[in-house]
């Protein structure tokens, strides 16, 4: 019975920290509060006018709770607060019983949420406002749909882009989309093996469920998933246990002609910019040497690093990504201690991955 009731309250929201609800709940403060204030100096002069409308709460646990979510984005609070509240209003209208007009009026607004691709749960509860608001929302008539409810869903949502905008955050939600680096049609190398986006739409259809989720963001959690998947499995092995570290390296005063000559001497993809005490600088490749460049410290970039500890099956998206070349491997001091590159990678999974295999059997 004790560990049924600690189920009951175990969170259901992946991805979320103590840190991330407090600041979630600071956000949902001010942004209800500064909406209801400047309710007040827009229309406030109305006392038949409520101020905010209730179904701009169950809004604000999305925008701040839950940004990432389709639910709560721009068009789904905006569109979907307005709209339905509209649907209220001809339902109340059309339909003399109010219970009856009460389930059309938020059947409707789903239908036409839906439609319009502003699904947002708070809509049920904006419509049903239209009919049960009592004689103030009745006087009002189609401009309640717009003063206060839309003013409203604008006014959060605009504070709600500025809190997200100030803590860096990705509102509105736009999925990182992983495109061929050459700009040809041809999918990203990372996602030319494994699961397909058919795959994911096969698996959802097969489910016969709706989930709060952007197809975008599912696709980029299952590849984390399949790369935490083999780092577990494979996980004993280091950055260290298979990097090069025999490393050729050059220092920002060496001119780019040197450059140039080393990694054509030695096939290679980079070089380590490295300083007299060899600590890392950067890098430099030949796509970054051109025939007005003179000096390595003109055209170096900053180095992707790894640590000798460093999973080596973690670094897989990292070099997958079709402009990664190397991964440079330092030690505390931020010396130049190795090298990880494609062919590592690929030289150690040819290896480990069959003896892993040949070992289940």
């Amino acid at each position: 019975m004790p560990n049924f009731r600690l189920k009951l309250f175990s969170p259901i929201l992946a991805g979320a920290t103590l840190n991330d609800r407090l600041i979630n709940g600071l956000g949902a403060l001010i942004g209800i509060g500064l909406t209801g204030l400047i309710g007040e100096m827009t229309f406030g002069g109305n006392p038949d006018l409520p101020l905010i409308v209730a179904p701009l709460g169950a809004s604000s646990v999305l925008l701040f709770a839950v940004p990432s979510s389709p639910l709560a984005q721009p068009w789904s609070i905006i569109g979907g607060n307005t709209l339905s509240c509209f649907c209220g209003i001809i339902a109340y209208r059309l339909v003399p019983d109010i219970m009856v007009a009460s389930g059309i009026a938020v059947g409707l607004a789903i239908i036409v949420m839906s439609l319009t691709k502003c699904l947002h749960p708070p809509g049920g509860a904006a419509a049903l406002t239209a009919v049960i608001g009592g004689p103030a929302v009745v006087a009002q008539g189609f401009s309640f749909a717009l003063v206060p409810m839309a003013l409203n869903s604008v006014t959060l949502v605009l504070l709600g882009l500025i809190f997200h905008k100030l803590l860096k955050h990705n509102y509105p939600h736009v999925p990182p989309k992983v495109v061929s680096p050459v700009g040809t049609k041809d999918p990203a190398p990372i996602l030319r093996a494994g699961f397909h986006v058919e795959d994911v739409d096969a698996a959802l259809a097969d489910i016969g469920e709706a989930f709060d989720i952007n197809r975008g963001d599912l696709d980029q959690l299952l590849q984390r998933v399949e790369q935490q998947a083999l780092q577990r499995t494979h996980g004993e092995l280091t950055c260290a246990d298979i990097m090069s570290r025999d490393v050729i390296t050059i220092t920002p005063q060496d001119d780019t002609e040197t450059a140039h000559s080393l990694l054509l001497e030695h096939n290679l993809r980079i070089l380590p910019v490295v300083s007299t005490t060899g600590r890392l600088l950067g890098t430099i490749g030949l796509r970054e040497i051109t025939p007005q460049s003179r000096q390595v410290a003109e055209v170096m970039v900053p180095a992707l690093t790894a640590s000798p500890n460093t999973p080596a099956f973690s670094q897989i998206g990292r070099l997958a990504d079709g402009r990664t070349r190397a991964i440079i491997v330092q030690d505390e001091a931020e010396r130049v201690v190795g090298l990880l590159s494609q062919t590592d990678l690929l030289a150690a999974a040819a290896r480990v991955l069959p003896l892993a295999e040949a070992a289940k059997r």
